[in-house]
């Protein structure tokens, strides 16, 4: 795919109590996206929008805007986005893929990611640790279903799909995460491998699948480990857990039909899991 422009370079950003509802065509060609979080919204536009956001507020009495923020993409970020290679993978904006970094020199698969507003560049220690598990497996196992609970900007189900896994459910509460995960996928030329869904992570452990992949909050994930659905895997990623909480996911898992594979630490603070059920 050929470079692209990168389309966040400033983004002005509107916090607003309250749900806002469906506005087809209220926001404008400058309308990156809305994330949500409670009931709270968080409106993105890549240029100002003060007309549009007030037209919204009229239309929706209900909503309160609470303020207001301009900033660079990169700010938002927490700094530039660039390729990084990671195993076998070169990880790259679209509008950094042919900055000089080349397939077949440290990586087999590029990963077009375009994290548009969402978290999630793929820069996260966790999301490392993912990473190199998942290939890990998927090289030494015949791997034909994953199931990405919290799939964030669509990384790790990317990669599922680049190593062959034949068919991977990604899956997301938030509706923003979930249309960019979806955009990345279709970037990818990966959908007839990987079906996005918005959800609840507890309502999709029952879906068949050979692997899971759980990058999740401690909140989310103390409940899934005891799901039956959730032990019936045969291969368990579990990450994003802070100290205390890893130690808690430990015991619980002592008590479950499971064996703990591998444990990985970074910096005293970050913890991920292999597991593996028992047969």
């Amino acid at each position: 795919m050929s470079k692209t422009e990168n389309p966040y370079k400033n983004l002005h950003i509107y916090y607003i109590q309250g749900h806002i509802g469906h506005q087809d065509g209220l926001f404008g060609d400058h309308f990156i996206g809305n994330w949500e979080e409670e009931d709270f919204s968080f409106l993105f536009f890549s240029k100002p929008s003060h007309d549009r956001v007030e037209t919204l507020l009229n239309v929706q009495p209900d909503l309160i805007l609470l303020d207001q923020f301009h900033m660079t993409y990169d700010e938002w970020q927490g700094g530039k986005l660039v390729p990084f290679k990671i195993g076998s993978f070169l990880v790259s904006p679209p509008w950094e893929s042919d900055a000089g970094y080349k397939i077949g020199e440290d990586s087999e698969f590029e990963i077009l990611l375009d994290p548009g507003v969402v978290f999630g560049t793929g820069t996260h220690p966790t999301t490392h640790d993912c990473l190199d598990i998942l290939e890990k497996i998927c090289r030494e196992n015949a791997v034909r279903s994953v199931l990405d609970l919290g799939t964030g900007t669509g990384l790790l189900a990317l990669a599922s799909a680049r190593l062959g896994c034949g068919h991977t459910l990604a899956v997301d509460f938030n509706l923003l995460a979930a249309k960019t995960a979806r955009r990345n996928v279709i970037m990818n030329q990966l959908e007839e491998r990987i079906s996005v869904v918005r959800g609840r992570a507890e309502d999709f452990t029952d879906c068949p699948a050979d692997l899971v992949v759980a990058n999740i909050h401690y909140d989310v994930m103390k409940n899934l480990v005891c799901s039956e659905g959730f032990l019936r895997k045969k291969w368990i990623i579990l990450s994003g857990l802070l100290r205390s909480e890893a130690r808690d996911i430990e015991w619980k898992l002592s008590l479950l039909p499971v064996r703990i594979l591998e444990k990985r630490e970074r910096g005293g603070v970050w913890h991920t899991f292999l597991v593996m059920r028992e047969t």
